[in-house]
């Protein structure tokens, strides 16, 4: 299948300069068009995965030079932008999935960018939290986004009575392989709280469980435990929006 014929917008793109450019959390057409041209401008693309950023640039007919960056290079990889940068270079940084830096080892890379005086800036675009916020159903008048649970035990039910304790909705990101564990850790602390399931945003497999704790634990096997999840908890005491 050819890729879509799209005109990208001309942008003037400093030499130098550094953009965080948030991709498409499952549908490929959710990208923007000024994403896909700051891809197509950029010297290199800085990827968390380069195979899924490399099928996205493919469906558009875009080529660039990809390059890795995540969680256990960051600290290696980060001065090395930094020097591309002073050279004059473009870059782009791309996630897995949605808005890097955002519970994203993009993050070690801005505080590089900020001690050596760098530019950055944002192309903004698709994101689980907030469609997963929305999907959800609770309040969205105020919200916390608490990222990833830990994964020991002690740690996650204290983590998670925090959480509960919140008076607004708490967004967490969670794997597929530890949503029951997490679910029944708050069926245990708070067997009634609200919550809703939201998982395979944008795919073909969308869909939101909600329900109290303790009743959507049994509804969580098969399908439901696998694909991309997010977390969404209704906050202690907080009222509809």
């Amino acid at each position: 299948m050819s890729p879509p014929a799209v005109e990208l917008p001309a942008l003037d793109l400093p030499a130098g300069g550094c953009w965080f450019v948030a991709t498409p959390i499952g549908n490929l057409a959710d990208v923007s068009l000024r994403a896909l041209a700051v891809l197509a401008g950029v010297d290199v693309v800085y990827a968390e995965d380069t195979r899924r950023t490399r099928r996205l640039l493919a469906a558009y007919g875009i080529r660039a030079v990809l390059q890795p960056y995540h969680d256990h290079n960051k600290e290696r990889v980060a001065p090395r932008i930094v020097e591309r940068l002073r050279a004059g270079e473009r870059v782009a940084v791309v996630s897995d999935a949605g808005m890097p830096a955002v519970a994203d080892p993009g993050y070690v890379l801005i505080r590089h960018l900020t001690a050596a005086g760098r530019w950055w800036s944002v192309v903004p675009g698709p994101s689980s939290v907030l469609a997963a916020l929305v999907l959800s159903g609770l309040p969205t008048d105020r919200f916390l986004f608490g990222g990833f649970p830990p994964r020991r035990a002690g740690r996650l039910r204290a983590f998670l009575a925090e959480m509960l304790a919140a008076p607004w909705t708490v967004v967490l990101l969670e794997s597929c392989h530890r949503l029951a564990k997490t679910v029944a850790a708050v069926a245990e602390l708070a067997p009634e709280r609200e919550l809703a399931v939201v998982r395979e945003i944008t795919k073909v497999h969308e869909e939101v469980v909600r329900g109290p704790a303790a009743a959507v634990l049994p509804q969580l096997t098969g399908p439901r435990l696998k694909g991309e999840v997010v977390l969404v908890l209704r906050g202690g005491g907080n009222g509809e929006a």
